[in-house]
C-alpha cells in the first residue's frame, strides 16, 4: 500500500488530506489549503455582478487564465495565478509536492470559526494546483463543494495500518499483542485472555470479535459521518441525478432543480458504478502483471548484453593481434566503438526498465487506491469521485498498450570484422557495415549535350567492394554559384533539361548507402547549345585538364535528407526512356527519414530555368508515430485530438539540411488552450507538450501571448497569440542552424532557437478539441529572405 501514498497527499501542503472536499474538476485539495490559495477578483468578475447584467449562468464561472498571469519574461505559464492591474501582485510559492501555489493575497482576518465556517472573501476565485482550473465561488463560499468522505476513510485506514500493533488490555504484567477485539465490549484480547475472559459460549457467544486494526477504525469512526446535500445541508443524499452526475436529496427534486433530468435510486447506482470499476481494475491489472513480466525480461537483457559484449570484445582482440602491429593502431578504434555500441544498449534498455518501472508504480499506486475505494460503504461519497476514478483507470491502461511493452533494443551485436585488405589498405580497416561507398567516375566518352539539355552517365570504380544504394548529382546554376541536387536515386545515366543556353555547367557525382555519402567525384564541365534556333547538335563535354582536380564544395541543397537509407524514392517527377531519364522542375515530394524519397503523381510542369529551379518539401502528417488520439482526416493534412491532455504528431519527412518552411491555419479553437508547434526528433515523448523533453524544439502559443520551450525551458514571452483562422509558420533554417516562427506572416518573436543540427522532423502538439491544417511546398517568406540576403 505504499506505493498509494502518493494519492493519500495534498497537492499544496504535501500531508495527508485534511477534511478534503472535491473541486468541479474532480480533483481533491484540503479544506484549510483551499481557503490559503483564494485569490479575490475584481468586482466585474464577480457572479453577482455577471448575473445582474444577464452574462452569468452558472454559480461557478471559470475564468480566463491570461486576465490572471504573473508570467514573467522566462515564466512557463503554468499554475501561478494572482493578482489583477488594480491589486498588488505575489510571487508564486511551490508546495512540497512540487505543485506551484498562489499565496492568499492578504493576511486572513481574525475569527473564532472553523475554516470550513469562515467567511470567505467576497468576490473570491481559487485555481486547481493540479489542472489550473480558475473558479470563481459563489455566496456559499467553501461549503459549495462537497467533502470527499470515502478518501477521508481510505485515508484512516491507511494510517491504522502503518501504526504500531496493539497490545492486549486484559494481560496482568507485560501486555501481549492483542489479536481480537470484541465490539460489545469494546475491548482488545490476545489468545489467552481471550479464552480465559471472553470464552466463546452463552451470551458472550452472540458477541462479534473484529482484528484489531478493524476494531481501532470502528472504535474511531464510529459512529460514521454521512455524506450531505450542499445545498440543503440537513438533508441526507438519497438519490443520483445522471445527468449531472452527483447525488441529490428529496428537497432537491422536490425544487425542481433536476426535473427535466433522468434521476436514478442512490443504491443502484453505487452497485453499478463499484461494478464499473471493477471491471476497469481488471484490464489494468492484467496490464500490471504483464509489465512485471517484462521488467524481468528487461532484465534479463542487460545480462545477456554484457555477455555478448564480453564475448565479442574477446573476438575482436583475437582478429586485431592477429594482423600484428599494424593493426594495433585501429584495434583501439574499434574497441571503443563496440563498448559505444554496448553502453548505447545497456542505456536504452536501462532507460526502459527505468520509465517502466514509474509507470508500474504509479499504476499500482492507483490500482491500490481504487480497491481501497471499492470498500467504502458510502454510495454518495463513491460516487462523487467514482466517474473520474473509472477515467483515470481506462486512461491508465491506454497509456500501456501501442509497443511499451516491448524492447527498444535487441541482445545482439550485428557487426562483422572484414580482415581481408591488403596490408597498404589497413588504414581503412572497419566494421563491414560501416563503409561507405567509393567515388563514382564520370564516364566522359557517355556523356554529351544536346540543345539546353545534358546527358551525364557514371559508375563505380571497377574495384570496389562496398555497394552503394544510389547516387546524387548536382549541378551549379551556371554562374559558378553554389551546387544544388538534381537527381537523387539509383540510375547511373541522367538527363537533364531545361538549362540556359549558351553557358557553361559544372556538374559533380556521389554515391551513398547506409554508412554515409562518399567523396565528389572529379568535377565535369559542360556547354550548352548558343541559342534555341540553331540546328540540333549533339556537343561532347570538354573538359580541360585543369579543371579537372576534385572539389569538395559543400552543396546547398533544401531537399535532401541523408540518412540511413535511400530506398528507390525520389523527390523528383522523371521520364523513363530505354537508356536515360528526363529530369523535370516538376517538385513532387520529398525524402523522409531513412527511407523516403517518394514520388507523387502530378502532372508534368512546364519546363524552367534550373537557375530558378528551388527545391521545396512536400509531406503530410504520419498517422504511424503519433499518439492514439490523434484524429487524421483531409488525406493526413489536418489533425485533431479531444484529450484534455497535450498529444504529438510528427511530420512524415525529416530534414538534415537545406531551408524549409511550412505553415499551419487554425481550424478550430475554444477555451484557450495553447498548442504548440515545432520540430522534434523521431523518439520525442508522444503524451507531453511539444518541448517538454530535450527531443524537441517548439513554440506554444494561447490567445494572447507566445513562448518558446525546448527541454521544459521556456523562454521569451512574447505578445500576440492566435483564434480560429490564424496561420502559424515554421521556418526551419540548417543552413544557418536556425528555427524561427511566424503569426499571420509576421515574426514571433526573436530566432527561437540557434545551433540546432542534425535530423528534425516537423512535430505539433494539440489537446482540448484544436485542429490545425497543414500546408508544405511553401517558399521562405519574402521578410526572412530579404534578411538573409542582407546577411
Amino acid at each position: 500500500m505504499e506505493e498509494m501514498e502518493e494519492e493519500l497527499k495534498c497537492p499544496v501542503c504535501g500531508s495527508f488530506y485534511r477534511e478534503p472536499i472535491i473541486l468541479p474538476c474532480s480533483h481533491n485539495i484540503c479544506q484549510a489549503c483551499a481557503r490559503n490559495i483564494l485569490v479575490q477578483t475584481p468586482e466585474s468578475e464577480s457572479p453577482q455582478s455577471r448575473r445582474a447584467s444577464g452574462s452569468g449562468v452558472s454559480d461557478y464561472d471559470y475564468l480566463d487564465l491570461d486576465k490572471m498571469s504573473l508570467y514573467s519574461e522566462a515564466d512557463s505559464g503554468y499554475g501561478s495565478y494572482g493578482g489583477f492591474a488594480s491589486a498588488p501582485t505575489t510571487p508564486c510559492q511551490k508546495s512540497p509536492n512540487g505543485v506551484r501555489v498562489f499565496p492568499p493575497a492578504m493576511p486572513p482576518p481574525a475569527t473564532h470559526l472553523s475554516p470550513a465556517l469562515a467567511p470567505v472573501p467576497r468576490n473570491s476565485c481559487i485555481t486547481c494546483p493540479q489542472c489550473h482550473r480558475s473558479l470563481i465561488l459563489d455566496d456559499r463560499g467553501l461549503r459549495g463543494f462537497p467533502k470527499n468522505r470515502v478518501l477521508e476513510g481510505v485515508i484512516d485506514r491507511y494510517q491504522q495500518s502503518k501504526a504500531a500493533a496493539l497490545k492486549c488490555q486484559l494481560c496482568e504484567k507485560a501486555p501481549k499483542e492483542a489479536t481480537v477485539m470484541c465490539e460489545q465490549c469494546d475491548v482488545f484480547y490476545c489468545d489467552p485472555c481471550r479464552l480465559r475472559c471472553h470464552p466463546p459460549r452463552g451470551p458472550l457467544a452472540k458477541h462479534r470479535l473484529v482484528p484489531p486494526a478493524q476494531g481501532r477504525v470502528s472504535r474511531r469512526l464510529s459512529p460514521r459521518k454521512v455524506s450531505t446535500c450542499t445545498d440543503h445541508e440537513l438533508e441526507n443524499h438519497s438519490m443520483y441525478c445522471v445527468q449531472c452526475k452527483m447525488p441529490v436529496c428529496y428537497q432537491c427534486l422536490e425544487e425542481g432543480k433536476h426535473s427535466s433530468h433522468e434521476v436514478k435510486a442512490l443504491g443502484a447506482m453505487w452497485k453499478l458504478h463499484k461494478s464499473q470499476l471493477s471491471q476497469a481494475l481488471n484490464g489494468l491489472s492484467d496490464r500490471a502483471k504483464e509489465a512485471k513480466e517484462f521488467l524481468v525480461q528487461l532484465r534479463n537483457m542487460v545480462q545477456q548484453i554484457q555477455e555478448n559484449s564480453v564475448e565479442f570484445e574477446a573476438c575482436l582482440v583475437a582478429q586485431c593481434d592477429a594482423l600484428i602491429d599494424a593493426l594495433n593502431r585501429r584495434k583501439a578504434q574499434l574497441l571503443a566503438r563496440v563498448n559505444k555500441e554496448h553502453e548505447h544498449k545497456l542505456k536504452v534498455v536501462r532507460d526502459q526498465i527505468s520509465h517502466c518501472t514509474v509507470k508500474l508504480r504509479q499504476t499500482t499506486g492507483l490500482m491500490e487506491y481504487c480497491l481501497e475505494v471499492i470498500k467504502e460503504n458510502d454510495p454518495s461519497g463513491f460516487l462523487q469521485i467514482s466517474d473520474a476514478l473509472i477515467r483515470r483507470v481506462h486512461l491508465t491502461e491506454d497509456q500501456w498498450g501501442k509497443g511499451t511493452l516491448t524492447p527498444r533494443m535487441t541482445t545482439d551485436f550485428d557487426l562483422s570484422l572484414d580482415n581481408s585488405p591488403l596490408l597498404q589498405s589497413i588504414h581503412q580497416l572497419d566494421f563491414v557495415q560501416m563503409k561507405i561507398p567509393a567515388t563514382p567516375i564520370l564516364q566522359l566518352e557517355e556523356c554529351c549535350t544536346h540543345n539546353n539539355s545534358a546527358t551525364l552517365s557514371w559508375k563505380q570504380p571497377p574495384l570496389s567492394t562496398v555497394p552503394a544504394e544510389g547516387y546524387i548529382l548536382e549541378l551549379d546554376d551556371g554562374n559558378g554559384g553554389q551546387f544544388r541536387e538534381v537527381y537523387v536515386g539509383k540510375e547511373t545515366m541522367c538527363t537533364v533539361d531545361g538549362l540556359h543556353f549558351n553557358s557553361t555547367y559544372n556538374a559533380r557525382i556521389k554515391a551513398f548507402n547506409k554508412t554515409g555519402v562518399s567523396q565528389y567525384s572529379k568535377t565535369l564541365v559542360l556547354q550548352t547549345s548558343e541559342d534555341t534556333d540553331s540546328e540540333e547538335q549533339t556537343v561532347p563535354f570538354p573538359v580541360p585538364s585543369e579543371r579537372l582536380p576534385l572539389r569538395r564544395m559543400s552543396p546547398f541543397s533544401s531537399t535532401l535528407n541523408l540518412q540511413p537509407s535511400f530506398p528507390r524514392r525520389s523527390y523528383f517527377d522523371f521520364r523513363s526512356s530505354p537508356h536515360q531519364l528526363s529530369l523535370h522542375s516538376s517538385l513532387q515530394s520529398l525524402n523522409a527519414p531513412g527511407c523516403n524519397f517518394e514520388t507523387q503523381p502530378a502532372p508534368y510542369s512546364q519546363l524552367v530555368d534550373i537557375k530558378k529551379l528551388l527545391a521545396v518539401a512536400w509531406f503530410a502528417f504520419d498517422p504511424g508515430s503519433a499518439h492514439s488520439d490523434i484524429i487524421f482526416s483531409n488525406d493526413n493534412l489536418t489533425v485533431t485530438c479531444s484529450s484534455y491532455d497535450d498529444r504529438v504528431v510528427l511530420g512524415k519527412t525529416g530534414f538534415s539540411k537545406g531551408v524549409h518552411y511550412w505553415e499551419l491555419t487554425v481550424d478550430r479553437y475554444d477555451n484557450h488552450p495553447d498548442p504548440a508547434f515545432g520540430v522534434a526528433r523521431n523518439n520525442v515523448m508522444k503524451d507531453v507538450m511539444l518541448g517538454k523533453d530535450d527531443k524537441a524544439w517548439a513554440m506554444y502559443v494561447d490567445n494572447n501571448r507566445s513562448w518558446f520551450m525546448h527541454n521544459n525551458s521556456h523562454t521569451n514571452r512574447t505578445e500576440g497569440g492566435i483564434t480560429k483562422g490564424a496561420t502559424i509558420g515554421v521556418l526551419l533554417d540548417l543552413n544557418r542552424k536556425t528555427l524561427t516562427f511566424f503569426i499571420n506572416d509576421e515574426q514571433q518573436g526573436p530566432i527561437a532557437f540557434e545551433n540546432v543540427e542534425g535530423l528534425f522532423f516537423p512535430a505539433v502538439s494539440l489537446n482540448r478539441n484544436v485542429q490545425v491544417t497543414l500546408h508544405t511546398g511553401l517558399p521562405v517568406p519574402d521578410c526572412y529572405s530579404s534578411r538573409a540576403s542582407i546577411a
